[in-house]
């Protein structure tokens, strides 16, 4: 129950945030009353945000009991990423805009740098580090039914969840971090919520056993990535995009590097929930959709992977569809091209961003899952 009012309650916080839309512009909202208050505000708020957005991940990641290498490497990557986004935040961004000098720069790149080498180290060597046992890494109240530990006695199971949770922590709290430094200071707090929301459908959907259908569950979370898109100032406009943030970080004029931050900006909430379902999916017990006996590699990755592809790809393929269908019909109107087209790209800017999410999502399931069948045919020394 009390995973349900937190997810009402930010909701609720977020959708007042930004009043999207032309018609409610004028309209008070929360970001007006902080920027009316003053920068002084925004700034305590952000350095709030910020920090409990850090000390949510890094908990996340030092609770884990295993004092391997490997993990201490993750936990120190973090930790010092971490500390360097508060003090690039502390020091060089300010209420309107982030300081585009070469100390400010080159911190940014630091961390860019930080940031890609600990969230790829950790998903192609973890896979190859995790020690095999019994015991499991993801905090799920699920027991492990006899069922589980049929099928585990096949396939790397307990393994393979414990590789996707620290990933898929790995994954959010490295898109956390890059929203810390690219969104305006006051998208620092929807951020927060946006991460609270994911860690409350999580641990919900993985205490609910098989009460809930999954793709049900799945398509909560698209809709929680969906309303979070606007929940950060964006509409269906093209004037709404943070061309600002897409320059930290760059020393020199680079037309793609800023073209991917600026979608990096402008999709962080869909992306985020996307790149969250590799956590969902180690946490949620789905053992009781494969039968032991007649289970393969095949039927085991579809049971770990298969809603959390698909019903993304489904809902955006109808939206899109839908859209296209519209557009062609309406043609020749005479605001279709100045109206409805700029929604038509968000649309198929929306598909691009799920594609990519949903690659991630099952090359890190297939990788893992593959990696840990080798080693458990042929043991491999690390």
């Amino acid at each position: 129950m009390c995973f349900v009012f937190l997810l009402l309650t930010s909701g609720r916080v977020l959708r007042g945030w930004h009043q999207g839309g032309v018609n409610w512009t004028s309209l008070p909202d929360i970001s007006k009353w902080l920027e009316q208050a003053g920068s002084q505000h925004v700034k305590s708020l952000q350095l709030i945000s910020a920090f409990l957005v850090i000390s949510i991940g890094l908990f996340a990641l030092f609770s884990i009991e295993s004092k391997g290498k490997c993990f201490q490497m993750v936990r120190l990557s973090f930790l010092i990423s971490g500390l360097l986004v508060l003090l690039h935040i502390t020091k060089y961004q300010d209420y309107t805009f982030s300081s585009t000098n070469y100390g400010a720069t080159l911190l940014v790149q630091i961390i860019y740098a930080i940031l890609g080498v600990a969230t790829i180290g950790t998903v192609v060597a973890l896979p190859w580090v995790i020690p095999f046992s019994t015991s499991k890494i993801c905090p799920t109240d699920n027991t492990i039914s006899p069922l589980f530990l049929s099928i585990h006695e096949k396939f790397p199971l307990v393994e393979l969840r414990d590789s996707l949770y620290v990933i898929g922590w790995a994954y959010v709290l490295c898109w956390c971090l890059l929203q810390l430094l690219l969104q305006q200071p006051i998208n620092t707090t929807p951020i927060l919520l946006l991460l609270l929301q994911i860690l409350a459908g999580t641990l919900y959907f993985a205490r609910s056993g098989t009460h809930h259908k999954e793709w049900v569950e799945i398509a909560a979370f698209y809709y929680l990535g969906m309303a979070g898109h606007f929940a950060l100032g964006n509409t269906n406009t093209i004037a709404t995009i943070d061309v600002a943030g897409a320059f930290i970080g760059i020393s020199s004029h680079s037309t793609l590097l800023s073209g991917i931050l600026m979608f990096i900006i402008t999709y962080a909430s869909p992306m985020f929930i996307l790149l969250s379902l590799v956590m969902y999916i180690s946490m949620k017990n789905m053992a009781h959709l494969v039968i032991p006996e007649k289970a393969g590699p095949g039927d085991h990755l579809m049971m770990m992977l298969g809603f959390s592809c698909l019903v993304p790809l489904v809902i955006n393929s109808i939206l899109l569809t839908a859209y296209t269908v519209v557009l062609l019909l309406m043609q020749n109107h005479l605001f279709v091209w100045s109206v409805f087209s700029p929604k038509y790209l968000y649309v198929c800017a929306t598909a691009v961003c799920t594609y990519i999410g949903v690659f991630i999502v099952a090359a890190t399931g297939f990788y893992a899952y593959f990696v840990l069948v080798m080693r458990k045919q042929k043991p491999y020394s690390c």
